[in-house]
């Protein structure tokens, strides 16, 4: 089990409470919920998570906005962050990668593997 915490942000409540599940479930980890931009910067602050996982995607700003706000904040910049987005083309993923998140996960994703997708994402090792 990891002794981390990781923040997810996502509009959709059922990807919230899959990620949650898969994550607490197969790795242990803390998991903060936030469904919307603005919540996820605020509790990014506060609770200082290991990893963000991020829709790029979001019904009250842009993804990619709160990354850079993210990025700007010297609070949060130090925090790993992941995409998780159906935007999965070539051109999205290299300009994913030239923002510097640290990855993408693909949505639809499986439950099962997401855990490990976030390991190797994250060079992260399961403490035994």
């Amino acid at each position: 089990m990891l002794a981390k915490r990781v923040l997810v942000i996502d509009d959709e409540e059922d990807i919230r409470e899959i990620v949650q599940a898969s994550l607490m479930i197969m790795l242990g980890v803390e998991v903060i919920l936030a469904s919307s931009g603005q919540e996820g910067l605020q509790k990014a602050v506060e609770q200082q998570p290991d990893a963000i996982l991020l829709d790029v995607v979001l019904t009250d700003v842009d993804g990619i906005a709160v990354f850079q706000k993210l990025q700007a904040n010297p609070m949060t910049q130090q925090i790993s962050v992941i995409f998780l987005t159906a935007k999965s083309n070539a051109s999205d993923q290299l300009r994913f990668a030239q923002l510097g998140v640290k990855g993408v996960i693909a949505k639809p994703f499986n439950p099962a593997k997401l855990a490990e997708q976030l390991l190797k994402v994250l060079g992260w090792q399961l403490e035994n």
